[in-house]
Parts: structure tokens; C-alpha cells; sequence
């Protein structure tokens, strides 16, 4: 399977990042709580050189308060520190706030040991298509000022919004590589809908995730478990491949149709309907 995607507006839009973070003191990451290494953009590093940094694992909602322990301890054995948000309704956003004020605090140190008068603190929100920066900065400013919805591409633009008299904020559409080369990162984007649905197969990607899940519950010594799939469609994936768990499920609820079987798994862990589900562990 190859998964490929990176529309115009995309390439368009990474031009004018680079150009704007000339003008930024802080960089917001947003990252997929369940997967941030997958949503782990590999040249934001090089973007940001020495620019202040905030980690924002958003869809804290959707993963397990034991995996978010794991990962919470993960990146702090990195010297990170990630902050866990579910933008949707605003929980934990307050702190991403107070985290961009005091990492940009600095910037207006040096401007009054200049004799300079402080200015707000401009900050940018980057991540991957459909990880919830839009979401995040509509919690920051208490109001929807920017389009968000549960797709990848709705933002196409940058646009600066003003958050309060101490922040401005970018708000930039998703970026991605121009090329994934991990294939299974690149599934896992599929799953999550962080990445256009014209780049993949859904019969693929549901069946791709069955054999994530079946996995994963065996590595994980059952943090992460695939019983969810017995409660949802009343069938144990233990015995199957995850091709012939989907043929076989489609056969039991949709007379045969895989496709729309392939959808409507896709869907339900997408809303949160087979539980909290992480597709990544550290270490894993």
C-alpha cells in the first residue's frame, strides 16, 4: 500500500510558513495524542532552530489516562514536556496559554533590557492536517474566529489573530512531508483521518488497523486491546488476519459489502466509538 498526499495548498502554504516564522517567538506543535511520533513533522526542528517551544498532544479524549502517563513520562525522559488537550471542549487549554506567555516572556525581557517597550507575543500553531490547531486556537480565544471541522485541509491560508493584549497567534494549515517514508506512519495518518481520504483505500487502512490493534495488545501486555472489536461487531479478531476479520464481519453485518464495512470501522474509532484507542506506545 502507498500512501502519498500533498496538495497544492500545502506546498504553497509551507513557503509562507518558513517566511512567517522569520516574525514568531513561539512554536505551538499540535500532534494526534494517539499518535504523536506519526504526527511528528521531521523538519520542524530545522523550521524552528532556537524559536521557544510548546508540545500539544491534542485528542487527550481518545486515548487511555494510562497511556497518557506513559507518553507524559516518555517526553519528559526527553526533556520535553507535553501538554495534553481535547480542544473540542477546551480541557487543558489554559495551560497551552500560560505556556506560550512564559516561554515568549523572555522576548520582551530582552526588548526592555533594550529600552524597548514589550510587545505581544507572537506565536504560530503548526502540526499535521486535522490534528485540532484550529480547534485549539478558537479555545485560546474563547470565540470561533477561525473554520474547524473534523477533516484534514479546512484551513488553507495564514492568518495572524490576536488572542489577547499579551499574545498574537498564527493560524497555519496543516503542513506534512511532501513525501511519508515510513509506510506504517502513513497508514496510521490514514486512520486518523490526519491526511487527505483520496490518498488511501479504506479497505486497506480499516484492515491495516485491526492488524495495529491485534498487535499492539500483545506488545503492550493488553494496555491497548482489541476486545474492542468483539464489543462493537460481536466478533473476536484473534483468529483472523485483519483482511479476513473485515470480509468476515462485512459478510455478518453487510452481506458482504467490504467497503462499507471498511467505512464504518474507520468511523467508529474516528468518533471514539470502539473506546480510547491509541495506535502508538513508547517504545513501540
Amino acid at each position: 500500500m502507498i500512501i502519498q498526499w500533498y496538495p497544492g495548498h500545502i506546498a504553497k502554504a509551507e513557503r509562507n510558513l518558513k517566511e512567517q516564522l522569520k516574525r514568531v517567538d513561539v512554536v505551538l506543535e499540535v500532534r494526534d495524542a494517539r499518535i504523536p511520533i506519526a504526527t511528528r513533522h521531521p523538519q520542524v526542528s530545522e523550521w524552528v532552530g532556537n524559536k521557544a517551544q510548546v508540545l500539544v498532544l491534542n485528542r487527550m479524549d481518545m486515548i487511555s489516562s494510562e497511556v497518557r502517563k506513559m507518553w507524559t513520562e516518555w517526553f519528559e525522559g526527553k526533556g520535553e514536556v507535553p501538554y495534553f488537550t481535547n480542544a473540542q471542549l477546551g480541557d487543558g487549554v489554559k495551560n497551552v496559554a500560560k505556556a506560550a506567555q512564559k516561554a515568549g516572556h523572555a522576548v520582551n525581557q530582552r526588548r526592555r533590557d533594550r529600552g524597548m517597550l514589550p510587545r505581544p507575543v507572537r506565536a504560530v500553531v503548526i502540526g499535521f492536517p486535522n490534528v485540532g490547531k484550529s480547534a485549539l486556537i478558537n479555545r485560546l480565544l474563547k470565540k470561533k474566529v477561525v473554520e474547524s471541522a473534523r477533516r484534514p485541509g479546512v484551513t488553507k491560508q495564514l492568518r495572524w489573530v490576536r488572542i489577547s493584549d499579551e499574545i498574537e497567534l498564527l493560524d497555519a494549515p496543516g503542513v506534512i512531508p511532501s513525501r511519508i517514508k515510513n509506510e506504517e506512519d502513513a497508514i496510521k495518518l490514514a486512520i486518523c483521518e490526519d491526511i487527505g481520504n483520496a490518498a488511501y483505500d479504506n479497505q486497506q487502512v480499516a484492515a491495516k488497523m485491526i492488524d495495529f490493534l491485534t498487535s499492539l495488545e500483545t506488545d503492550s501486555n493488553g494496555v491497548v486491546s482489541a476486545s474492542c472489536l468483539k464489543d462493537r461487531y460481536q466478533l473476536q479478531p484473534y483468529d483472523y488476519t485483519g483482511e479476513g476479520y473485515l470480509h468476515e464481519v462485512a459478510n455478518q453485518i453487510y452481506q458482504g459489502d467490504v467497503e462499507r464495512m471498511a467505512r464504518r470501522i474507520l468511523d467508529d474509532f474516528r468518533k471514539g466509538l470502539l473506546g480510547k484507542i491509541s495506535l502508538e506506545l513508547p517504545n513501540n
